[in-house]
């Protein structure tokens, strides 16, 4: 049997076959692309959208969204694009992500102060904080030493979302994770240790010192979050408390050793009981009525969420769905909000070598950027999209047009004879021998397996290299060429006159929220009326 017999051909839609490729074949996608005019004219018209860039918006961001893909390099963008497209019936190549569509665009360092591969804290730290960090810790600076509980007070740091809730602002954390993660957990905890989740894993030195768990601090550190959602149950209940949705699997447990039940803390802490919701399942969710919600807590699963692909649709929301509450409970805010959106399965998905995961749980991500868009206005509301590191993932081996991106390369590898498929790791659990050669991955269903990396690791790793911040709405230019990752937050702060730099929020071009082209129009209507008169 010819190797290339392994791929079947299909016009529409996804293909039963995991090996399947579209055919553009007479497609209107080929028939276009034959047409140089098709190119000249698609070229041209990037060109007008380039050319009024030059009107920059300056008007004062009323509301900030921040989506950070957690794990999100640049070859996990270009592969999401490419399935978003084969999911939709597309070759996938020319598909266009909603965070495509954003006009700016920056490369972000990710190292951390003492790690040139940073982990997810230390760069939270950095895009939340505005301070380099060492890696596993959140909240704090460099003078903090991870573990070490005695190092924490005097070197804590604020973020983002404290600043604009100083400001007046209503502000959210909505995350696929457990909301104690280092993603969400930098927004509002001071912590040497990003795994101090509940104190159960706190050391009994630690605890003796006086440092806080980070389910504690996410309930006393700020406890007017107006929405918080994701997973991480099991933290905010006594040790051994059976879980709501789980009650016969004590890892579902709760596991405080404190006696607390946070979620009552939370509520007894709310001025107005009716108004503060606790839930923990799909139907609360999408029972609330927003205007109707002030606070809101949503804890759906016992630590991380599902994957997109194994989500109970009856018991647990999507990422899109938890990012449409939330927008409708922080938009009531006169004053505008903030919003922390994490995709943040997508790095897991990286470490355990399941690409086929990873990537729809990116393109569940991209799905509520562009849900935001709809809910929102590019003149007053800045979106930020971008990752707190890459990993060892990649794609390649000369694959053709609308090849499936979970399928093999076209060819036989030159060395051992054997088929390959395009995406792979640099190291990780995917690495396997067969009678001491490489696996014959044509034997097995190579679109959800474990995708083959060339060194052996239980877990893969980040990758070292800069991530991409996409940005659109007010002062978005500012995010452009190549910059350190603590600079994200202090244009976000800039933006939109929170945190310390705001000397420029009473100058007469931002006062009222005008624009700079629209103060131009202002200041020659002035000298053209002084000239009449």
């Amino acid at each position: 049997m010819q190797f290339n017999a392994l791929f079947l051909v299909f016009s529409q839609g996804q293909s039963e076959s995991p090996g399947a490729v579209l055919s553009l074949g007479n497609s209107p996608v080929r028939k276009r692309e034959k047409d140089p005019e098709y190119w000249r004219r698609q070229a041209q018209g990037t060109l007008k959208r380039a050319l009024d860039l030059q009107n920059l918006n300056t008007m004062i961001a009323k509301n900030i969204i921040m989506f950070l893909g957690d794990g999100m390099g640049v070859p996990t963008v270009t592969a999401t694009r490419i399935l978003k497209g084969q999911l939709n019936g597309y070759p996938g190549e020319e598909t266009e992500l909603e965070m495509d569509k954003f006009p700016y665009m920056a490369l972000a360092k990710t190292y951390n102060t003492n790690a040139q591969v940073p982990d997810s804290a230390g760069t939270a730290t950095a895009y939340l904080c505005g301070v380099k960090a060492n890696e596993g810790t959140v909240g704090v600076n460099a003078a903090a030493v991870r573990g070490q509980c005695n190092t924490t007070k005097g070197n804590e740091v604020e973020s983002i979302l404290k600043w604009s809730k100083d400001a007046g602002k209503s502000v959210g954390i909505v995350t696929t994770t457990r909301v104690q993660h280092a993603t969400p957990s930098a927004a509002y905890a001071h912590c040497v240790d990003r795994d101090w989740y509940s104190d159960n894993e706190m050391p009994s030195e630690a605890v003796s010192q006086g440092c806080k768990d980070i389910a504690w601090q996410l309930v006393h550190n700020i406890p007017n979050i107006d929405v918080i959602m994701g997973g991480g149950r099991k933290y905010m209940y006594p040790q051994n408390t059976p879980d709501i949705e789980y009650p016969g699997e004590p890892k579902a447990n709760g596991t405080r050793r404190d006696g607390l039940n946070l979620t009552q803390v939370w509520l007894d802490n709310k001025p107005n009981k009716k108004t503060a919701h606790y839930i923990w399942n799909r139907d609360q969710l999408l029972a609330l009525k927003p205007q109707e919600v002030d606070h809101l807590l949503g804890l759906f699963e016992p630590a991380d969420m599902l994957y997109e692909l194994d989500r109970n649709v009856s018991v647990d929301p999507s990422l899109p769905e938890m990012v449409r509450v939330a927008i409708n409970i922080l938009k009531k805010n006169p004053r505008g909000f903030f919003l922390l959106v994490e995709g943040g399965r997508i790095d897991h998905g990286h470490h355990e070598g399941k690409a086929k995961q990873a990537l729809n749980e990116a393109v569940q991500m991209d799905i509520a950027i562009g849900l935001a868009e709809q809910m929102t206005r590019q003149e007053d509301t800045m979106t930020i999209v971008t990752a707190d590191h890459s990993h060892v993932f990649t794609f390649g081996g000369y694959t053709v047009r609308g090849n499936p991106i979970f399928g093999l390369a076209p060819t036989l590898s030159d060395v051992d004879q054997k088929p390959f498929t395009s995406i792979l790791y640099g190291n990780g659990p995917g690495y396997k021998l067969v009678e001491g050669s490489r696996e014959n991955v044509s034997m097995v269903d190579f679109s959800d397996y474990l995708a083959q990396s060339a060194v052996p690791l239980k877990m893969e790793t980040h990758g070292g290299e800069d991530v991409p911040v996409f940005a659109k709405g007010p002062m978005a230019h500012l995010l452009h060429g190549i910059h350190e990752q603590n600079y994200i937050p202090h244009v976000m702060a800039y933006a939109a006159c929170v945190g310390q730099n705001k000397d420029h929020c009473t100058s007469a071009g931002r006062s009222h929220g005008s624009s700079a082209s629209l103060t131009m129009v202002s200041v020659l209507l002035a000298i053209i009326t002084l000239t009449w008169f």
